[in-house]
């Protein structure tokens, strides 16, 4: 039988073709209660990022999300449930493929597709994230050297050095205050 086209276009990529990376927009409050996002300054190439990383083998992503943010900021955190637009279903129900607002997920909130040339596609899955704990020494692998700081949400994001950051960590800002202007807490 011959192959029939896709309606859309398709591009099928295999392993040795990409790498899955994950990182996360990490907030805590500070004594007044305002947001702060904490950024990286990596002191190799001299810019200021969001924590991410890869995906290790049998990891989730969400998983790994977690973990290269505290790898790399040194800050203990976990996954923060937001009000968000999905086009994801709800467990065990059979929906439309359409967006919709869902309450209390801990969803991916964007992607990044990053064309690394000759070396593939980087697909970057964002989450928000919320500290859990003290900051601790040592995490970072050999080849890391970030230093991570807080700043006001704002400031955060004007000090990122990326548009794209910019724009992940304003998307994120603008669902973790509408999810606390409907009366969730974190």
């Amino acid at each position: 039988m011959q192959a029939v086209s896709r309606p859309h276009s398709s591009r099928v990529l295999f392993s040795e073709a990409f790498v899955i990376c994950a990182g996360s927009v990490l907030f805590r409050s500070d004594t007044a209660g305002r947001w702060q996002i904490c950024v990286l300054h990596d002191r190799v190439e001299k810019v200021h990022v969001l924590p991410k990383g890869r995906k290790d083998c049998g990891e989730s992503i969400d998983g790994a999300a977690v973990r290269e943010t505290y790898e790399e900021t040194g800050y203990p955190c976990k996954l923060l449930p937001c009000r968000m637009t999905t086009r994801a279903p709800l467990p065990h129900t059979n929906m439309l493929d359409e967006p919709r607002v869902v309450d209390d997920i801990s969803e991916p909130f964007a992607i990044t597709l990053r064309d690394l040339k000759e070396k593939g596609t980087k697909t970057i899955w964002w989450y928000l994230t919320v500290v859990s704990g003290g900051r601790e020494e040592g995490t970072q692998t050999d080849s890391e050297d970030f230093y991570p700081e807080f700043f006001q949400a704002d400031d955060a994001i004007r000090r990122l050095t990326f548009q794209d950051d910019k724009d992940i960590a304003q998307r994120a800002l603008i669902l973790v205050d509408s999810y606390i202007a409907a009366g969730h807490t974190t």
